[in-house]
This record gives C-alpha cells, structure tokens and sequence, in this order.
C-alpha cells in the first residue's frame, strides 16, 4: 500500500510522468457543479480548451513557462503540476521544505473516472505554499489572510481538513474537496481521457500568446 511519501513523491513527479493531457475538467461550489470544459495540453507550452458541446474556448501558446499553460486561474496549473501537495516553504526563511506541506492520513487506493489513483485525507500545515493563495487547491485561514490580509472573511469557517485524489500514471490531482466548513463540498473533478497521445500543431492553430505565470 503506498503511504504519505509515496503520495508526495507522486505529487512532485507529476512533471516528468506525461507530455500530452486530454481531459475534461469541472468544478463544484458547495454542492453545485459547474459546466465541464474538455482540454488537450501538449508541453511545455499549448493548449486547448473546448465548452462540453465542443464550441472552441480558447487556444493558448503560454511563453516561457516552466509547468504547464494556463486557463482562467492558477487552480488550473496546480492541478495538473500539485507541487504544493509535496513541499512548502518554511514561513520565516521562504527556503524549500520538502515533504513539509501536509499532515497525510492513510493513504487508499481508489479509482477516478476508471484510473487507478491514490487518496488521503490532509491538513495543510504551515508551510503549505499554494502555486497562488488566491486560488490554492486546499482553502486554509492562513493561506486567505496571506492573500486577503490578517482577519479577512471574519465570519468564515474554514476546512479542518481536506481530501486529495492523484492519478498514479500521472500525477496530476483529480479531486480536492474541502471536508467541512463554509466550503464544504468545493472541489474539482478532472477526468483523464488520455495520456501521451500524438497532438498535431493543427489542434493549436491560432494559438493566442500569453505570458508566462512564474
């Protein structure tokens, strides 16, 4: 059975584990879930992005990234590339803190959309460092008020803890649901379609350029 670093490792390895993503991605506030998109990523630099009766959103060329292209917000690369899930920063020298993001629970095999993937209840720790606090996959008092400023959303309830799902051929983080609180049920499902298929140049034909996002 892997355990929490097994589940770290495959969090940072995510990088180095595929070359081309095809998926579709949703998101649920509470207990609503939002319109799918579907998406094909082909590293280090193009994507595509369709609505789910496959009307083009936007195709993105994204210039000097060192993850993965960006779309709408930075849950999106965090997704697909969940360092913040493996290492931290320690929060009074900013220097890396590997394997010091998260508390883990047992560690269980499950399935994701017919994929072997691995789960874990998880608490972010203080040296839990979101790709942007703004949008982080684990939604904490601290990550707001770093984001916000000290005392923001008084009257906010936030997780105790949360559950992460990572696809093991991947790495990239399925599923991350807050457990209680205000945000109870906020997550996102990511659906893996394919991994490392052939994507031709013509799939990002017009490919708009944006800069890159650190």
């Amino acid at each position: 059975m892997p355990d929490a670093d097994d589940l770290r490792e495959l969090a940072r390895s995510s990088a180095v584990r595929w070359t081309t993503l095809r998926f579709t991605e949703r998101r649920r506030s509470g207990w609503t879930w939002g319109e799918p998109v579907r998406a094909w990523l082909r590293r280090p630099d193009l994507l595509r992005v369709e609505d789910d009766a496959g009307r083009l959103l936007q195709v993105v060329r994204e210039r000097g990234a060192d993850h993965d292209p960006m779309w709408q917000d930075y849950r999106w690369v965090a997704q697909l590339r969940p360092i913040e899930l493996a290492d931290g920063l320690d929060p009074d020298t900013r220097l890396p803190a590997p394997g010091a993001a998260l508390e883990v629970d047992a560690v269980r095999e499950v399935e994701h959309a017919g994929r072997p993937a691995w789960e874990a209840t998880v608490v972010p720790t203080g040296r839990y460092e979101p790709r942007c606090s703004c949008c982080p996959l684990l939604r904490s008092r601290r990550i707001d008020d770093l984001e916000w400023g000290e005392g923001s959303f008084p009257d906010t309830v936030h997780p105790t803890a949360h559950l992460v799902r990572l696809d093991v051929r991947t790495g990239v983080c399925v599923w991350a649901e807050a457990l209680d609180g205000t945000f109870a049920g906020d997550t996102h499902d990511l659906r893996i379609e394919a991994v490392d298929e052939p994507m031709g140049d013509v799939l990002f034909a017009g490919a708009r350029m944006q800069g890159a996002i650190g």
